[in-house]
């Protein structure tokens, strides 16, 4: 056999990731599972980092594919009508709650970001940009700038100028001990005060994930955005809530993580598990929002014909098949099941998350970042047959994100394989 990480080693990037001490190809996967080139099956809970969404081999989604590759049209381009992508934008705009919503469709969420931020610098005139502490938004120049989360960080080069609020860790705040209610006090305080003393007043837009993603799957109290919308409005600053990882009912108590807070931003962006593992993303706004632009602008491949395809196909089986109220079900139980592990094992600092999407935090005896208890649950789920995800600030937390097809007997396993690897570690 070719060795495969030998040759991705000589001709990709030294900074493209890998996981596990020896790296696995993915070469053939149905329902929740997938299987390696040599044979071995997992129960996989990190889905592609959120974006198999559905799972694998989903034949309505397969069928919807095939159809338009029988059309003989894979591309055209925004020059031309799409009768899939307006379906499917037709959609979006009514599922988001956006008054009078329209919906520009991407390649991805670092894509829709950059849209998103383009929009709403555009509308204000200005490059004064708030983003939260911990926070990721994808690998691109503006998105690298309003990412506050050092390891993802590559550059301090950026088209805006980012002023930093505290709200999106709560773990590791310094209102760590507050009350809920005091939190959201201390980080509209915190929020007022950026404003005034970082900006000159006319700020763009707060751009915030309900839920941070790379950093850990960590979560303000419901009720925090409400309040900082309070604060924005104040100053006409725009909200654009960033749902790549929390959007489509993954959160399970809603189809959109931000509705957890009470608010209506003026823009989300989406991507990930719309597509079910094809390339599509987008934003959807208010209509004047979406229009501010004075140029022309088209997409090449954004929303092309198989994505739109896909896509819409994907939507309506989450939909139809009410995987928002089977990840609330599901991930209930499974965070309930971790704190008990936690429970018993010190070295498991926090178990937080919504629905389909748990962070387990893991520290040493002090409480500090463990990054290496992380990192040897993820190998050790994985030589017991389970894929998950790693991130946070320190590498210390592990991201648990399945497929919302996720059956009780798979969850069962999963959390027998996850105890008996947090044993493992802590022995």
């Amino acid at each position: 056999m070719d060795d495969l990480l030998a040759r991705h080693r000589a001709v990709m990037p030294n900074w493209l990731a890998l996981y596990y001490d020896e790296p696995i190809e993915i070469a053939s996967a149905s329902g929740r599972r997938v299987t390696d080139r040599d044979g071995t099956t997992y129960l996989d809970f990190f889905a592609g980092i959120l974006t198999n969404a559905i799972g694998y081999d989903v034949a309505e989604i397969s069928d919807a594919v095939r159809s338009q590759l029988d059309t003989g049209v894979l591309h055209t381009s925004t020059l031309y009508l799409i009768r899939k992508q307006v379906e499917l934008a037709e959609k979006i705009a009514e599922l988001s709650g956006i008054p009078d919503a329209k919906v520009f469709l991407t390649n991805s969420g670092t894509e829709a970001n950059e849209t998103a931020l383009m929009l709403a610098t555009t509308a204000r005139r200005s490059e004064q940009v708030l983003a939260l502490r911990n926070s990721y938004h994808g690998r691109a120049f503006a998105t690298v700038g309003i990412t506050g989360n050092r390891g993802w960080s590559a550059s301090s080069l950026s088209p805006v100028k980012v002023s930093w609020v505290h709200g999106g860790y709560q773990f590791r705040s310094p209102f760590k001990s507050y009350s809920d209610a005091d939190y959201i006090k201390a980080c509209v305080a915190d929020l007022r005060d950026i404003i005034e003393t970082t900006t000159s007043g006319d700020v763009a837009c707060m751009i915030a994930e309900p839920i941070q993603g790379v950093g850990g799957f960590t979560a303000p109290p419901d009720g925090l955005f409400r309040a900082f919308k309070e604060v924005l409005d104040e100053y006409g600053i725009l909200f654009i809530s960033d749902e790549v990882q929390t959007g489509w009912g993954r959160t399970g108590e809603h189809f959109w993580g931000i509705q957890a807070h009470d608010v209506v931003p003026d823009a989300m962006t989406f991507a990930k598990g719309l597509g079910n593992g094809l390339a599509v993303g987008g934003v959807v706004a208010r209509g004047s929002l979406m229009d501010t632009l004075n140029a022309n602008s088209i997409s090449t491949f954004g929303g092309n014909p198989v994505s739109s395809a896909g896509a819409l196909a994907t939507l309506n089986y989450l939909l139809d098949h009410d995987l928002q109220a089977n990840a609330a079900k599901l991930g209930s139980r499974l965070i309930a099941g971790l704190r008990s592990v936690a429970e018993r094992h010190p070295v498991v600092g926090d178990v937080r998350g919504k629905g389909l999407m748990v962070g387990i935090e893991f520290v040493g005896p002090e409480g500090e970042p463990n990054a290496a208890a992380a990192a040897g649950v993820l190998e050790e789920t994985r030589r017991r047959g389970l894929l998950v995800g790693k991130g946070g600030l320190y590498g210390n937390v592990i991201r648990l994100a399945p497929p919302m097809t996720l059956t009780e007997d798979e969850l069962e396993e999963a959390l027998g394989i996850l105890t008996a690897s947090v044993e493992a570690v802590s022995a």
